[in-house]
This record gives C-alpha cells, structure tokens and sequence, in this order.
C-alpha cells in the first residue's frame, strides 16, 4: 500500500529538543501534526514510527524521542501529496520551519496547533489506534 500520512504528536510541556541538522529547537507544550509519505510500504512506515527501538534517522525521530503519537491518519494514493497537504495545512497553522522537509522546497511538514489538529485532515482515515 502506498500513500501519505499524518502524525498527530502531543508534547507534555515546552521543551528544547536538538533535531539532526537543523539544531535545537524550542517546542511549545500542545498538539503537532507531521505529514509523512511512504511510496512503498505504508503501515511499514506508520509502524516505524510507532516503535520507539529504532535508529533515529528523520527529523521526526529526534521529536518521537521526547514527544507521543496520540493518532495516526492516512490516505491511500500512489501520488505524491506531502507537499500539497503541508502547503494547506500552512494556511490554518504555524509551521516548524524546514522540519522534515530538507528534500521539496515547502517551508516544513511539522505543525503546531494548541489543540488536536486531525479535523483539518478530513480526507484522511484513522489507522489502527497506537
């Protein structure tokens, strides 16, 4: 199954968390979500996410080693959607700059929103509880 997904993350508190590359950054305590795609195995990749034993690789394993992945959603499709999805979701909420996106040209595939942000992702469906 191919598609792209969304992370919705809770963070329990502000926190500085250094992410690869990009270096430390300041998180405010609230929801993020994180859009991801997987062109080859998607719940592979959704499970991955989910495991906290793994190498820490991505952008978003530097964040899932402090914060929590409260839902998952997904989309089926063999398109490319990431950057179509962050660039609307970028007109609702503001964007951690160049997290997770060091290979398009949007300005960043993580968001933060006070509350859950999941409603803004109605195309979507729920995966399998985490």
């Amino acid at each position: 199954m191919k598609g792209i997904y969304a992370l919705i993350i809770k963070l329990d508190k502000n926190k500085q968390i250094r992410i690869g590359r990009l270096g430390p950054i300041d998180f405010k305590k609230g929801q993020y979500v994180y859009i991801g795609s997987a062109l080859n195995s998607l719940p592979g990749r959704i499970n991955r996410h989910l495991r906290h034993d793994k190498k820490i690789h991505w952008h978003i394993d530097y964040l899932l080693s402090e914060a929590k992945i409260s839902e998952v959603l997904f989309l089926e499709t063999g398109e490319k959607l990431e950057c179509h999805y962050s660039k609307k979701l970028q007109e609702n909420l503001d964007v951690i700059k160049n997290f997770g996106a060091s290979d398009c040209s949007c300005g960043g595939h993580l968001f933060f929103s006070p509350e859950n942000p999941a409603c803004l992702l109605e195309d979507f469906s729920r995966f399998p509880a985490p």
